[in-house]
């Protein structure tokens, strides 16, 4: 216990060196990035929303109809564009042809008029349900959350988390007919407590019409109140198996400001200056912490994301806490007992399962880890998603389930491995523009467990309330002198943490385990830490926990290796161009859109810029015609992608965010491709797509070490009618194309054009980049094609083990780089591991650790013959 001495105490000078104390907002001065703006590909504007108002909760119906949230409009805008709700583009339906001639770019909105209201090219904006309207036969009232006693949570005192209802988001679809024009719409509400409401949508001959009557708040229900609510309900994704996936944006979750680490607060023996909101979380009155701080210490801080306290208590009373802390008019500081939230029940990816039943039922997927998700996206094989977190500061997770998801008869049994980002290449700290520096990406894992695991530790921490903030950390009878012990316990959790959760020193424990034995060699009582304070420990095990407001993130639903990852950073500033870390560039506050090429296991490894924002500073004419600050992003099915803009304060002639169509540049890949040594495979050289046609071009493609494969020969596909000979050099490193398309067998908007074959031969084992360069590539009205090439990779396998394996290589059978068919049959099997073990001191095996080091020691040894049996 810290005395409490009643007066300011000096923030310690780690804070100041580390500089949190303004964590989350964009300061400093914005110059003249080059690359500011960019655009790989082109883009137009199809829609404006009303004055105040963010587009958010992109959808796309199957008929090509587009539906967004108006989410906190000016409440000066002329009815009804003065309330949050969700509508459909009327007259407006994409093609699908990956072309954006279906419309005529909308022009910006000049009249006031015009601003106060939402503008669609070609169309109209139909509102289909608005925020506070009766629905369920008026018993509830579309986005707002109720006690269990059925009280609106609006109606209660003190901090909220904006106006009840007033913040739609997400909005995902899921057809009850074969034809998908009737169904259930499901759309978040960012409010604390959470609100997910699903609203009964069809289309008839006049358009889309909302039923108001079989409308529900799902939060409402029993089973979401059993899992403590949802809270700050954003963005989120629809799964490949048609379930809504909520993302809780919980902005409190930071157990430590800005680029500060849990090793930074114990060596400076205080955490003043460097803790964030999540220690004040059963604080009475949480959100007047920062106000409290700045009483009892000469250098106060704001703690990272302490605004997103308020709503907490409200969070309570929607549990059926008794709200004691109410007088009528003011919020008090009187502490809440029994029904307290549990502040580890916030910050997942919620499942609403069994979505078009009486009763859809919510599973929290706790093993993805806990975060200010703005959104997931679920990858086509069931197993992969990518998570992206909004704010300062942020980490960018993967999650790997073991097996696919659907498969999971109970979804809490789901388990799978955290993994989180680290930027590895040196480019990214060389304060570049961002338009000239991709983002190389290896992800660490953080741990392995189970969404019932998970849940198991989480309700460890279920029976702390705002009494436990007092009687753990102050010495005063809070009883008696109330005022006195809060400010003592503020003082002692400032300085030495909030006991009542996990510890600082629980944190620095996991992470020396973690550093000495790995993820799985922690012991059983810390496997908890990354998955309840998942920055914190992605931090102390040097992840890039740097990126800045991470927002949307998406793929083609039918994503297949090749196709790509698209990821929204509404602003480049704070950690990604700040003077230290991994990601130090030239700030664009304006946001940068990435994407990545999904590999072969849906893994990626490079986030490549292909639409750069303005700055701040740019002329009133270039910040017009450029996107900013892009939140939400869909990707269409013909690989065009929509963004949404959350476009803060830049000065543009008109002050409304736009929905924006990217019309991504065409990409020229190559396949990434297995051979054995002696054994031959193929490449296919495709283009993701022509718009204007393809009239013909040049591309040579080559290997770089043709000591591990050669190019033994290539092919053209049927479409070509008129092409030279493929020229194959001499050494087998490049083969050269040239053709024509002369009777437009490729048609303007065809997508996933197959230009060639190219055939390999493995040499010896190892890996070989294999690039596509375009000397020419045209359009059938001659003009160029805008392409972007993108390099595959030749991975040529180990030699043939003795004469176990009759003379066949061995083969990945799984594609994670390890060589499990060890006798060459094509699948794993126990003469594998017979083989293995038997060869184990052979040069066709400790020649090639890479292939057999199954347990990742780094050598060959008895072990790795154990892991392999294990697989079986």
């Amino acid at each position: 216990m810290v005395e409490f001495t009643r007066r300011k105490l000096m923030a310690t000078s780690a804070a100041a060196a580390i500089g949190v104390g303004a964590v989350g907002t964009a300061s400093g001065d914005d110059g003249d990035t080059p690359g500011a703006p960019t655009v790989r590909g082109s883009l137009d504007r199809l829609a404006t929303t009303a004055r105040g108002a963010e587009v958010t909760g992109p959808f796309v119906f199957e008929n090509g109809e587009v539906l967004f949230s108006l989410q906190h409009p000016s409440r000066e805008n002329p009815s009804p564009y003065d309330t949050a709700a969700v509508g459909v583009l009327a007259g407006h339906r994409f093609e699908f042809d990956g072309r954006n001639d279906e419309f005529d770019e909308l022009e910006p909105p000049r009249s006031n008029e015009a601003q106060g209201r939402v503008q669609v090219a070609g169309g109209e904006y139909e509102i289909l349900v608005q925020e506070g309207d009766e629905i369920n036969g008026g018993a509830e009232r579309w986005g707002h959350p109720q006690t269990p006693d059925g009280t609106d949570i609006g109606s209660f005192v003190g901090s909220q988390y904006g106006d009840v209802g007033y913040n739609p988001d997400m909005n995902f679809f899921v057809p009850t007919d074969e034809e998908g024009l009737e169904g259930y719409l499901f759309t978040n509400n960012e409010t604390s407590p959470g609100c997910i409401s699903r609203t009964p949508i069809s289309r008839g001959d006049d358009g889309w019409d909302a039923d108001p009557e079989g409308a529900m708040e799902l939060e409402n229900r029993e089973s979401f109140r059993e899992i403590g609510g949802t809270r700050i309900n954003c963005y989120g994704d629809l799964s490949p198996w048609g379930t809504p996936m909520s993302a809780e944006e919980d902005y409190s979750h930071p157990r430590v400001s800005g680029s500060a680490t849990v090793g930074d607060v114990v060596e400076a023996g205080s955490g003043v200056g460097l803790r964030g909101a999540a220690a004040f979380w059963n604080r009475p009155n949480p959100t007047e912490i920062t106000d409290a701080l700045d009483e009892l210490f000469d250098e106060s801080w704001y703690p990272q994301g302490g605004w997103a306290l308020s709503g907490v208590e409200l969070q309570a009373y929607y549990l059926g806490a008794d709200p004691v802390d109410q007088d009528g008019e003011t919020n008090t500081t009187e502490p809440i007992g029994d029904g307290y939230p549990n502040r580890y029940r916030y910050g997942y990816i919620v499942e609403v399962t069994e979505p078009a039943s009486a009763e859809p039922t919510p599973v929290k997927h706790y093993a993805m880890g806990r975060a200010a998700f703005e959104c997931p996206g679920f990858m086509p094989d069931e197993r992969t998603v990518y998570l992206t977190s909004d704010g300062a500061n942020k980490g960018f997770y993967k999650f790997v389930a073991d097996e696919p998801i659907p498969s999971y008869d109970d979804r809490m049994d789901v388990r799978g491995t955290l993994y989180v980002a680290r930027v590895t290449n040196e480019a990214a700290a060389k304060n570049d523009p961002p338009a000239e520096v991709d983002l190389e990406i290896e992800w660490i894992a953080l741990g392995t467990a189970s969404n019932a695991e998970v849940a198991s530790w989480i309700a460890d921490y279920d029976d702390i309330t705002q009494i436990d903030y007092l009687e753990t950390h102050a010495e005063t009878d809070w009883e008696t002198d109330l005022e006195t012990a809060l400010a003592e316990a503020d003082e002692t959790v400032a300085i030495g943490g909030n006991r009542d959760y996990v510890t600082d020193e629980e944190v620095l424990e996991w992470a020396s385990q973690y550093e000495a034995n790995g993820p799985d060699g922690v012991d059983e009582e810390l496997r908890r830490v990354p998955f309840l304070e998942t920055r914190a420990a992605a931090k102390a095990v040097g992840a890039s926990v740097e990126f800045r407001k991470a927002e949307g993130i998406d793929a083609v639903d039918d994503a297949d290796p090749g196709d790509f990852l698209y990821v929204g950073i509404s602003e480049l500033n704070d950690g990604m161009a700040d003077e230290s870390g991994d990601i130090r560039m030239d700030r664009v506050d304006g946001g940068v859109v990435y994407r990545a090429e999904l590999e072969s296991d849906y893994d990626i490894s490079t986030l490549e810029p292909v639409v750069v924002g303005p700055d701040a500073t740019d002329r009133e004419s270039i910040v017009d015609a450029a996107p900013i600050n892009v939140d939400n992003l869909l990707v269409l099915d013909d690989g065009r992608v929509l963004l949404c803009e959350d476009k803060g304060s830049f000065g543009r002639s008109y002050p409304n965010d736009a929905l924006w169509v990217y019309e991504p540049p065409t990409s020229l890949s190559v396949d990434s491709v297995a051979v054995g040594q002696e054994a031959t495979g193929t490449a296919e050289l495709t283009l993701s797509s022509v718009p204007d046609g393809l009239a013909g071009g040049r591309v040579t493609v080559s290997l770089e070490h043709t000591d591990v494969a050669e190019i033994t020969g290539a092919s053209y596909h049927g479409a070509i009618e008129l092409a030279a000979d493929p020229t194959i050099s001499a050494d087998g490193s490049t083969v050269e194309f040239q053709f024509a398309d002369l009777d437009d067998e490729i048609q303007p908007g065809a997508t996933n054009v197959r230009l060639a074959t190219v055939e390999l031969e493995g040499i010896s084992a190892g890996t070989t980049d294999i690039t596509a360069d375009i000397h020419a590539l045209d359009a059938d009205d001659g003009s160029a094609i805008d392409t972007r090439s993108h390099t595959g990779v030749v991975v040529t396998g180990p030699p043939p083990i003795g004469d176990g394996s009759g003379g066949r290589p061995p083969t990945d059978v799984d594609g994670d780089g390890l060589y499990e068919d060890v006798n060459g049959n094509g699948r794993l099997d126990y003469d594998d591991v017979v083989v293995l073990f038997e060869h184990i001191e052979s040069d066709s095996v400790t020649l090639n650790v890479d292939a057999y080091d199954f347990n990742d020691n780094g050598r060959i040894d008895y072990d790795d013959v154990a892991e392999l049996y294990d697989e079986l």
